[in-house]
């Protein structure tokens, strides 16, 4: 039975993913007594997936801890801003912006990105453009360290995301890792997110542990989810 002494952990997955990219981290953490939650992010537009998990937390009405990847790491910094459920914030190669950063603003702050390169663009009757990356390159540059069927189904299953997601700034006061405690962990090898600018952002947040996987790539809760729930019962042990 899960611990209702304990927050319920929500998994916000991130662009050109899904709800499953996180079964290799519920798998390790089903052993414990934890409500976990794989929340489906909507990927449209900043402010709306923000309120989306809003709404959920609201929903759950008690303590969370928000674990997010790549994009989500916008997403939960946004919501979690003046949420006094929110008791810890996990990146896992995600984005932890400040006030005015966006993910594509960030993802250039330092070199090493080569997602620009890997993009599709598509238009949406809603306006703008949504993106996936391309079936041809998806393996390489989204999840090398897995294997080429695992990849394929990656591939195949991508969630496009809007341009607009991804180029809206963090629109809160103030950020939320500034106020409540955040972990990192991040890959070496990530070709969406340079490693760099992971160290960067967990040094800027003051993250209570900052933990670098070398050789893995942007798909850490795939191809590492060992590590991840290794970071997330760490939290909770603690909590």
């Amino acid at each position: 039975m899960p611990d209702s002494t304990k927050p319920t952990v929500l998994l916000v997955h991130g662009a050109f993913a899904e709800a499953a990219s996180w079964n290799g981290v519920l798998e390790r953490l089903a052993a414990e007594p934890l409500d976990v939650i794989a929340v489906a992010n909507p990927l449209r537009s900043l402010a709306g997936d923000a309120q989306y998990l809003s709404d959920v937390i609201d929903g759950i009405g008690g303590p969370v801890l928000l674990v997010a990847h790549s994009y989500g790491g916008m997403v939960i910094t946004e919501a979690a801003a003046g949420n006094e459920e929110v008791k810890g914030l996990v990146y896992v190669d995600a984005f932890a912006p400040a006030p005015g950063e966006s993910a594509f603003g960030l993802s250039v702050k330092f070199p090493g990105s080569t997602l620009g390169d890997a993009l599709a663009a598509y238009p949406v009757s809603t306006g703008g453009n949504e993106f996936t990356i391309r079936r041809d390159v998806f393996h390489q540059q989204f999840c090398a360290d897995v294997p080429d069927d695992v990849a394929a189904l990656m591939a195949a299953t991508q969630r496009p995301v809007t341009e607009a997601a991804l180029s809206t700034a963090l629109a809160a006061d103030e950020p939320a890792w500034q106020s409540v405690p955040s972990w990192f962990v991040y890959s070496d090898a990530d070709l969406n997110i340079p490693v760099e600018l992971h160290r960067w952002m967990a040094n800027r947040a003051g993250a209570k542990t900052a933990r670098e996987i070398p050789g893995a790539s942007h798909a850490l809760t795939v191809s590492q989810p060992r590590a991840v729930a290794d970071v997330i019962l760490e939290v909770i042990a603690a909590a």
